[in-house]
């Protein structure tokens, strides 16, 4: 690989890390409502992902994530629900193509 295809390379792999970085979380020291989102509201809330993402997109008062949550059993349900709802939206594909 030529030195000039390697510089963007390494440049755009350089942008898409720093992109993941996560940031602060300004929201996180509002006061919290009375109860705190726990691991099935984190469940529910990963499984409604794409929904929550479309209307998202059009109104400001929604968000995909809750910021007002318990912590790691919060996450554990979370990412619970979005993996088990984008593997059952990936099995279709995955299935129409055996045949």
């Amino acid at each position: 690989m030529t030195r000039a295809r390697l510089v963007p390379l390494v440049l755009l792999l350089a942008a898409a890390l720093t992109a993941c970085a996560a940031g602060p979380n300004n929201v996180a020291h509002v006061d919290a409502p009375q109860e705190l989102a726990g691991f099935w509201q984190g469940l529910w809330h990963g499984l409604i992902t794409p929904v929550t993402f479309i209307v998202s997109l059009f109104d400001d008062d929604v968000n995909i994530y809750e910021v007002h949550n318990d912590g790691n059993w919060y996450n554990f349900g979370f990412m619970l629900g979005v993996s088990t709802i984008f593997s059952a939206l990936a099995r279709p594909a995955v299935s129409a193509g055996k045949s």
